[in-house]
């Protein structure tokens, strides 16, 4: 398992399938002046399964499909078939927003997915039209119905709060988790990418401090649970007498770079070393320019950027990511 100068162990490999979206969340794509990598730029099937190849023979265990918005990939049935038939793939999940689920579910967990994320800010379908746009409640949650009955599970539900609209719908959201056995994840804004949304991010930035606060105050409190997993970036919680469980991912106010596992790869090939900074390594080139003989280079640009990956992020003293915006990395 490759380990960064920092002796981290890296062993994770998101991958950004495409840089566009079917909603427009306020902070994260403006509704206009938006521009997206031209699809010949886009990593194919095949070129995917070579890094996904070159990743496991190098260490990488957990993999995890991003965008923007990845079940707008019309060939994601092909490429999860691919990847789930690598052996030494032992993990193969999807982040998603669910608008699309309820035709794919099943057949993406036929295709070899264990397991989902979706992106949910609200149960509110006010708040949830007013804060993620382009998209409705009612079509996110017959996603997550169809996942989980499709046994894309344990259900992942991701929330980004954000001041002004959704600080409220924690409850609510923290309230599923009673009687589901769902992990409900709050997350703090990040400011990536400059522009409107990133100008945003930081003007309704909540503390994670905060809606832990919130929901406690209104639902008792909460008992830490430790993680399975040491580079979980979300620190576990459970209500009295809860199924399911309430995490808080806090790149802001509470950092886990110390314990980061991950390296992200860009829809357009690129290796992202870290989501914060704008340092890359480029793979397509290398794909492309001897696609028979490939998987042992990209092993070694990929052991370089474990090598080169920072130890942490800067956001304190107000540096991120200029370069890319959070639909352009895959989160």
């Amino acid at each position: 398992m490759p380990k960064d100068s920092f002796d981290r162990e890296i062993n994770y490999l998101r991958i950004s399938l495409t840089d566009h979206c079917n909603l427009r969340c306020v902070y994260c794509m403006p509704l206009q002046g938006v521009h997206f990598a031209p699809k010949p730029e886009l990593l194919t099937p095949a070129e995917i399964e070579t890094v996904v190849r070159a990743a496991v023979s190098v260490g990488f265990r957990k993999f995890r499909l991003t965008g923007g918005e990845p079940t707008l990939r019309s060939d994601l049935l092909e490429i999860v078939g691919r990847l789930s038939a690598v052996e030494g793939v032992g993990d193969l999940a999807l982040t998603t927003n669910a608008v699309l689920l309820p035709d794919l579910a099943r057949p993406l967990k036929e295709a070899g997915l264990n397991r989902i994320n979706v992106h949910l800010d609200s149960l509110n379908p006010a708040t949830v039209e007013r804060l993620m746009r382009w998209g409705t409640f009612a079509q996110i949650w017959r996603g997550i119905m169809a996942a989980e009955e499709a046994g894309l599970v344990p259900i992942k539900l991701n929330s980004v709060v954000t001041a002004g609209y959704n600080e409220a719908d924690v409850i609510d959201l923290a309230r599923l988790t009673l009687e589901r056995d769902w992990h409900v994840r709050f997350i703090e804004l990040m400011p990536l990418g400059g522009g409107e949304c990133a100008t945003l991010s930081v003007q309704r930035y909540v503390s994670n401090i905060e809606t832990r606060r919130r929901i406690e105050a209104e639902l008792g409190p909460m008992t830490e649970i430790g993680s399975s997993n040491p580079g979980d970036e979300a620190r576990n919680y459970r209500l009295a007498g809860a199924r399911g469980v309430i995490g808080f991912i806090s790149p802001v106010s509470e950092p886990y770079c110390g314990t980061c596992n991950r390296m992200r790869l860009t829809a357009d090939g690129k290796f992202h070393l870290c989501l914060l900074n704008d340092d890359e390594l480029d793979v397509r080139k290398t794909i492309r320019e001897n696609p028979r003989d490939s998987i042992p280079r990209i092993a070694r640009i990929l052991e370089r950027a474990v090598a080169l990956k920072p130890t942490g992020h800067h956001l304190l003293e107000g540096r991120s990511t200029r370069e890319r915006s959070m639909f352009q990395i895959g989160g």
